[in-house]
Parts: structure tokens; C-alpha cells; sequence
């Protein structure tokens, strides 16, 4: 079971928290089911316009999120054409203006260096107004600290924080998070992770394999 295609609030009467995935009409932007947003200071609704930043479909760069993430307020998502390239002398776009400066408009990524897609995994929680940068892959179960700016790879059930993001410290000790990783439950169908809810939310990972 998902949740319905049309669902938008998973809660009544609060506007401010949303199921990402209802509202997303970008190709390159693939979300998970019940992955949430909430957003106080403006409309979560325009999270595309609002968090996903320096997106140009010249790039064709994807964000993907997985199922049952929380989004807090003001996460951007900031992409490879939001760089300006270090291989030229300048760090001026000159391949952005091409016409001012008689250049080829097919070489305008020029302008910027590639650094690829940003990947989120499963049960990722991304806290109040963190960065996280074009080419970085956040493992599943990670946190990351509001504030912090994810310029690096984040390991599984890692929690990170800072400017630049550095680990703090793992969530559980590696059997459990091998256990974790093993289960995938946040791919089991909607019955089978609602009977084993008692066991997520105490912490019980011998309920829950």
C-alpha cells in the first residue's frame, strides 16, 4: 500500500507539513512515498521553486529521495550549475553570457564544474535549513544537523553536523546497523510495518528481524 496519489496533508488541519512526493512535477526529482516536508516561513507546497536550487534541465542532474524522510524547514538542495568552474583562469561565467562574449551557447556547462546528482536514502532526517550539495549521497537512516552544510558522502545511519558536515557519531552500533540495512523495512508493504511499529518506535531490532 502507498499513500494516495492526490494526498497532500498527511495530518488534519496542518498546512505546513506535506507528502513531498504529491506535490513534485519535475522529472529529475523522484521521491519516496511518505516522505514529509514542513515548512513555516512559506507555502512547502513550492519546495521545487523554494529548496531545490540551481536546477537547470541543461545539466539533467536528478535529486532523488527515498521513502519515510523528514524534511525540516528551509533545506535546500543546491545544484552543480549554482558552482562556477576552477579549471578557467576567472571564475567569471563567460559561457553563460555567450552571446555578449561571441561564444558557442552548446558549451554554456562550461561554466560550471559537474558534480552529479544528489542521492538520499531511506529514513533520512535533514534538519532545519541544512545544505546539502549537488554530487553528495546521504545514506539511509543518516541525520543531519540544522545548519549543517553536506559537502561529503554521509554513511548509514550517520548523524552529521557543521560547516562543512562532519560525522558526530553513529545512530546504533554496526550490528544493529547491518541489521537495519538488511531488513529494509521501509519497503515492506503499509500492514507489515504497522504491525511491527511497537518494535521501531521502542528501538527493539530483535522485534523487528
Amino acid at each position: 500500500m502507498t499513500i494516495p496519489e492526490k494526498k497532500i496533508y498527511p495530518r488534519a488541519g496542518d498546512t505546513q507539513t506535506i507528502y513531498l512526493k504529491s506535490v513534485i512535477s519535475n522529472p529529475n526529482i523522484r521521491v519516496g512515498d511518505y516522505t514529509i516536508y514542513n515548512d513555516f516561513t512559506a507555502d512547502p507546497i513550492q519546495f521545487e521553486k523554494n529548496n531545490v536550487l540551481y536546477h537547470y534541465p541543461v545539466n539533467n542532474d536528478t535529486l532523488t529521495i527515498g521513502r519515510f524522510c523528514s524534511i525540516a524547514c528551509g533545506a535546500k538542495f543546491i545544484f552543480t550549475s549554482a558552482n562556477h568552474t576552477m579549471q578557467s583562469l576567472s571564475t567569471y561565467t563567460f559561457p553563460l553570457f555567450y552571446e555578449e562574449w561571441g561564444l558557442d551557447k552548446r558549451d554554456v556547462t562550461a561554466a560550471w564544474d559537474n558534480k552529479g546528482d544528489i542521492i538520499i536514502g531511506n529514513d533520512v532526517w535533514i534538519g532545519y535549513e541544512a545544505i546539502v550539495l549537488s554530487g553528495v549521497c546521504i545514506g539511509d537512516g543518516a541525520i543531519v544537523g540544522a545548519r549543517a552544510v553536506v559537502t561529503k558522502d554521509v554513511a548509514p545511519y550517520s548523524i552529521v553536523g557543521g560547516v562543512p558536515a562532519k560525522q558526530i557519531k553513529k545512530r546504533f552500533d554496526e550490528a544493529t546497523i547491518r541489521q537495519l540495512l538488511q531488513s529494509e523495512w521501509w519497503h515492506w508493504p503499509f500492514d507489515e510495518i504497522q504491525r511491527h511499529l511497537p518494535f521501531i518506535q521502542s528501538g527493539n531490532i530483535s522485534g523487528l528481524v
